[in-house]
């Protein structure tokens, strides 16, 4: 199956990490024909982002975006209109980890998790569906979520509430949504070789050997595994899919 994204324009939050899942998604659905607009909190990274899109030939736009601002995503969606027209395609990506014990986080870690991992999700997920419903014709749109929003996983507390509420949370709007053809799905990463999992452990080869042990095909997935669902979502051949949930984990949850 050959996804067409031709005359469609996407919109992807935490997308500065050229090793990371919003840019992976991203350089896909530019690849199958998508313009897209790029935003993160690193101006500078982000800008770079596009540039390599564009490099590739592919339209591509960037701005700097903190997606806990309500007034910050008004701009953006301005932006993204400004420069082609419409939003058909919202990645809700962006997302930091809190990995923490219960005792030993404080209020304030509690909020900054939920703040960016859940309340940007129902900004960005408002601002999307509202353009949506005045330009007409649907869209599709894409939260990240992760394991950890569908099975508990010790010492993530924080981290696991955030992303178990935008999995509710997005089967909730699409409910809202369904009759206008704006489709709302959630996507969950496993253990993902991103740029943030090669620091972690690169001075600890025996982790590294006891994570990908604990994944049933025994490796991790690659940030184009997760591109490569979220392309699918967002194309016309999964016009008749919302309100679900994709698990991208090489058999994790299936034990």
């Amino acid at each position: 199956m050959m996804i067409d994204l031709r005359g469609k324009t996407a919109l992807v939050t935490g997308a500065a990490s050229a090793g990371g899942l919003g840019f992976a998604a991203a350089r896909l659905m530019a690849r199958q024909g998508a313009s897209l607009f790029l935003t993160d909190l690193d101006a500078d990274a982000v800008a770079a982002r596009a540039e390599d899109l564009r490099r590739e030939g592919h339209q591509a736009s960037a701005m700097a975006q903190d997606v806990t601002d309500e007034a910050g995503w008004a701009a953006v969606i301005e932006a993204v209109v400004g420069a082609y027209g419409r939003l058909d395609i919202l990645v809700n990506n962006a997302g930091i980890a809190v990995l923490r014990p219960m005792s030993a986080m404080t209020k304030a870690d509690w909020d900054r998790q939920i703040s960016v991992n859940l309340d940007s999700v129902y900004l960005g997920t408002k601002a999307g569906v509202d353009q949506m419903r005045r330009q007409g014709g649907g869209g599709s749109i894409v939260n990240m979520s992760s394991v950890a929003g569908l099975v508990g996983v010790e010492g993530t507390a924080a981290y696991a509430a955030s992303k178990g509420g935008v999995r509710l949370f997005s089967k909730s709007v699409a409910l809202e949504t369904a009759k206008e053809n704006i489709r709302v799905n959630t996507v969950h990463p496993g253990m993902i070789w991103t740029d943030m999992q090669k620091v972690a452990i690169a001075d600890n080869k025996e982790v590294f050997d006891q994570i990908t042990a604990a994944v049933p095909m025994g490796r991790m997935g690659e940030p184009e595994d997760i591109g490569a669902m979220v392309a699918f979502l967002a194309s016309d051949d999964a016009k008749y899919i919302t309100g679900a949930e994709f698990t991208v984990d090489g058999g994790m949850v299936a034990q």
